[in-house]
């Protein structure tokens, strides 16, 4: 199985295969998403300080924050998958 990483930005990536889905961090089911990961300890803050733009849902059950659009993000993952 060929894996393959997804540059979040600002030198980190993400495993694509493990991405279950991208959201804005705008919606209600985002902040809960955020609140519950940083409980439980499994929140990873990829921002380096700048405004989270995107957050990454992963199988593992982390919580990803980055500071790239969502859109982008999901182009990324998008033109991943086809090829």
């Amino acid at each position: 199985m060929k894996t393959t990483l997804i540059n979040i930005g600002f030198g980190n990536v993400v495993v694509a295969e493990r991405v279950i889905a991208v959201i804005t961090p705008a919606s209600a089911s985002g902040k809960r998403l955020r609140e519950d990961a940083r409980e439980n300890n499994l929140l990873i803050d990829a921002t380096h300080g700048r405004k989270t733009r995107a957050i990454i849902i992963m199988d593992s059950n982390h919580v990803v924050l980055s500071a790239m659009q969502p859109e982008t993000l999901a182009n990324r993952l998008t033109n991943n998958a086809a090829e």
